[in-house]
């Protein structure tokens, strides 16, 4: 089993690579991190000396005074390199950088003169590195204004904002998910390599990027529908804006009736994509679910008796409740990394309908077990 820690870990990209990691029990074991260990050398010589790998995500990007950014930066490898030291350790530590590298900007020489204190430590040691050299990153719950423009626009967009463009630039951009999977590919290898250029998934203008989420807030938002997905980066921009929405508020969604003498008839869904339709009963007092998807698109649609939907977020305690009656049909979509559930609150047998974007596939099922 792999040892890794990860400094950094509460952010956006060290919560997805833990999240990840967590998902493999059998292989990965995740040594425990906090943010204060850099100001205990006790408690960061410990978390050291228990690593095979060490990911260092921990840094500054932004800060309205520069000096504070390459400071910060360079005193938090310089830390981590004294533990090193300390602890006689021989860990394999990927170097989280930038293409800014080659930028005169406090940031962009921060990282560089980092990766080359850890190369000398490596070299002075018996140790080794991985400089990742990584392109733009956008994905589930990174911080507006901070993270990427994708969660800006995101944000702005799914709250009523008008986004502002202010350079219409081409970026090269790579999916969380898959900057992860990198990372731990470059974990495993424990490959000496003092620069590596983590390859982009996708290329795309600024402007397109805020026309895709404009179409996602028209047509999924406010209408209801599954937008026409051609690509994986427009899923994984997909599924990345519907994690800005306000779920709380947003779900569930009453789907419209006609009503007539015979009956009544409800539209359960319009679709831009294929995928798979299911029904389903459910006995009084029974819950099905308690899982999750990672890249998976869902809803849920009760259509008779009375049911209580309920998300968490991975990593978080917080528990949404949606209560949902048969008598005024609605639904709830399920967002990535979101573990959800059903169950009849009911006297009597509900019916649900289920949509996911994907068939199922029992060898890459993309459904992971964990109580709401």
């Amino acid at each position: 089993m792999l040892k890794i820690g990860i400094t950094g870990q509460e952010g956006f990209v060290g919560t997805h690579l833990y999240n990840t990691l967590n998902l493999f029990p059998e292989e990965y074991c995740c040594i425990d991190y906090n943010i204060s260990y850099f100001s205990n050398d006790t408690q960061l010589d410990d978390f050291v000396s228990k690593c095979d790998v060490i990911v260092h995500l921990a840094a500054m990007n932004r800060h309205n005074d520069p000096d504070v950014i390459y400071n910060t930066n360079i005193q938090l490898v310089e830390k981590l390199i004294a533990s090193l030291e300390r602890s006689k350790s021989t860990a394999h530590v990927l170097f989280s950088s930038s293409s800014q590298e080659e930028r005169d900007n406090p940031y962009g020489r921060s990282k560089k003169e980092g990766r080359k204190l850890l190369e000398k430590w490596a070299s002075k040691n018996g140790g080794s590195i991985t400089g990742l050299i990584i392109p733009n990153v956008f994905g589930p719950f990174g911080h507006p204004n901070y993270n990427s423009v994708v969660a800006t626009f995101s944000h702005q967009i799914s709250h009523g904002e008008t986004p502002e463009i202010e350079v219409d630039g081409e970026l090269k951009l790579i999916y969380v998910g898959e900057l992860v999977l990198k990372i731990i590919e470059k974990a495993k290898e424990q490959k000496n390599e003092s620069l590596y250029h983590v390859p982009h998934t996708a290329t795309a203008k600024v402007s397109e990027i805020l026309n895709l989420l404009k179409k996602y807030k028209e047509e999924y938002q406010d209408r209801g529908e599954i937008p026409t997905i051609k690509t994986s980066f427009e899923l994984n921009l997909f599924n990345t804006y519907r994690c800005y929405m306000d779920i709380k508020n947003h779900f569930p969604v009453k789907f419209t009736q006609h009503t007539d003498s015979r009956g009544s008839f409800v539209e359960i869904i319009r679709l831009g994509v294929g995928g798979q339709v299911s029904f389903s009963t459910t006995v009084p007092g029974i819950t099905r679910g308690n899982h999750y998807h990672t890249r998976k698109i869902e809803r849920f649609a009760v259509i008779k008796g009375r049911a209580l939907i309920q998300l968490r977020k991975i990593g978080t305690d917080e528990v949404l409740d949606f209560y949902l009656d048969g008598d005024e049909p609605a639904y709830v979509d399920m967002p990535i990394w979101y573990t959800h559930n059903i169950k009849n609150i009911g006297d009597e047998i509900l019916y649900t309908n289920f949509w996911i974007n994907e068939l199922y596939n029992a060898e890459d099922a993309d459904t992971f077990f964990e109580e709401v």
